[in-house]
């Protein structure tokens, strides 16, 4: 079902759905009416989020004894202290996918985190290595949303209110509370998460840009219902709540939800989709331009998350440094490359790998790509082939010990900048090289 925000409605069994009432004394075909809310009850309309649920089972069924279980590489904000994390710009090579039996939940590993989980507040950045799918296992995320980026191999997320097939170049939000399973699609999988702990991701406000363009409503698509009727089997299902986990086992599944109606819900969307703008004579516009998602903070104009890509596109200012500029930012940027080649970087930062460019921390194009940005044919150019992301957040991100003792973490990295030498020359005005 296509748009972004809207109020859907979907039944895979017809008459499941009541019709003018959200709550009705006897619900059609025995199912039981829930209420999944996504904000207070008494947010303003154009913030408040709710989905009617019909299912097999409330889920409240879906408890039993909850028992810790140690996920020991996902950490929650805060993780202060876990590891130091040195003001340096730092980056890692693409993790390998190991062979041992990981899936989705058992295989991700937190790379860094900031505000504090419980306080819903800032985000944690996670690696996901995925070898095989989870059958009978189940999980929902009380403390976050998640925004899930693969970089290699498909994953069906099986969701209470549907299926979201999602393969590389695409993304997908799984909102909080929302219960899943995740199934491999061709193979084993690797790719990124942000955690967000805070206000939702939304679509930015597109000022000045006016109506069109950027991430358009219409090519976010969510599901429409389905559900798995699973009785007298053994079933797993894990929460997270307060930055801990704890397992529940149950004999059924809960993604049993025949019919819903709502604007709270799990989607997903296609980063090929995405509409750029950018400057169109000279000079170089603020990476914002590529806003896909942001999740605000309660200061108007800061995120607590942006989620940023930079696709496939076209240069073609005039007499103008077009790769990114050197530069220090207040917001701290981690960025990953899902394919190709990103142009401020041509060497080090491959597929699969991630950096990051802490709060005040200074970063820019490699010598590489600052010689070829300064003597570049100023005609067209396409960028293509390459999709790469940024999420960026107001809050310093903090190590955890997986990152900072990750073997792909690449201590030549700020040698990238030692080949930049002063050219400064009083008696040349003009630079020739």
């Amino acid at each position: 079902m296509p748009g972004f925000g809207n109020d859907f409605e979907t039944e895979a069994l017809y008459g499941a759905l009541p019709v003018g009432r959200n709550s009705p004394q006897r619900c059609p075909y025995g199912l039981y009416a829930e209420q999944l809310s996504g904000s207070p009850f008494t947010a303003p309309r154009v913030a408040n989020e709710r989905s009617w649920l019909y299912r097999m089972r409330p889920t409240v069924r879906h408890f039993g004894a909850m028992v810790p279980v140690d996920l020991p590489f996902w950490r929650s904000a805060p993780v202060r202290g876990e590891a130091r994390t040195p003001p340096v710009p730092l980056r890692w090579g693409a993790t390998p996918i190991p062979d041992e039996p990981l899936t989705f939940l058992t295989g991700m590993r937190t790379v860094c985190a900031a505000g504090d989980a419980s306080g819903h507040q800032g985000s944690a950045t996670h690696l996901y290595l995925a070898t095989r799918s989870m059958e009978d296992d189940y999980f929902y995320n009380a403390d976050a949303e998640m925004l899930v980026v693969p970089q290699v191999g498909a994953l069906t997320f099986f969701t209470e209110m549907g299926i979201i097939d999602v393969a590389p170049g695409e993304i997908a939000i799984l909102p909080r509370g929302c219960k899943f399973k995740a199934m491999l699609g061709d193979g084993p999988a690797r790719g990124y998460v942000c955690e967000n702990y805070g206000a939702k991701f939304t679509c930015p406000d597109r000022g000045p840009i006016g109506a069109n363009c950027l991430a358009n409503p219409r090519d976010f698509l969510t599901p429409v219902a389905a559900y798995e009727e699973k009785d007298g089997t053994a079933c797993t299902l894990t929460v997270k709540w307060g930055g801990d986990f704890h397992v529940t086992q149950i004999d059924h599944s809960p993604l049993d939800v025949v019919a819903w109606h709502g604007n709270y819900a799990p989607y997903k969307y296609n980063l090929r989709n995405f509409s750029p703008v950018g400057p169109i004579l000279f000079d170089h516009a603020d990476p914002s331009i590529f806003t896909v998602l942001t999740s605000p903070s309660g200061e108007p104009g800061t995120a607590n998350v942006d989620f940023v890509i930079f696709p496939p596109r076209w240069l073609v200012a005039e007499n103008t440094f077009r790769p990114p500029w050197y530069h220090m930012n207040i917001m701290s940027e981690f960025m990953g490359l899902i394919e190709g080649v990103y142009d401020a970087k041509p060497e080090g930062f491959v597929p699969g790998g991630m950096s990051l460019h802490n709060c005040m921390l200074p970063h820019g194009p490699d010598t590489e790509a600052f010689l070829k940005g300064s003597f570049a044919p100023m005609e067209p150019a396409k960028l293509d082939n390459t999709i790469a992301f940024m999420f960026e957040t107001l809050l310093p991100q903090h190590l955890t010990r997986y990152a900072a003792e990750h073997p792909e973490l690449q201590a030549s990295y700020p040698q990238c900048w030692a080949g930049i030498e002063k050219n400064f020359d009083p008696t040349r005005p003009e630079w020739s090289g």
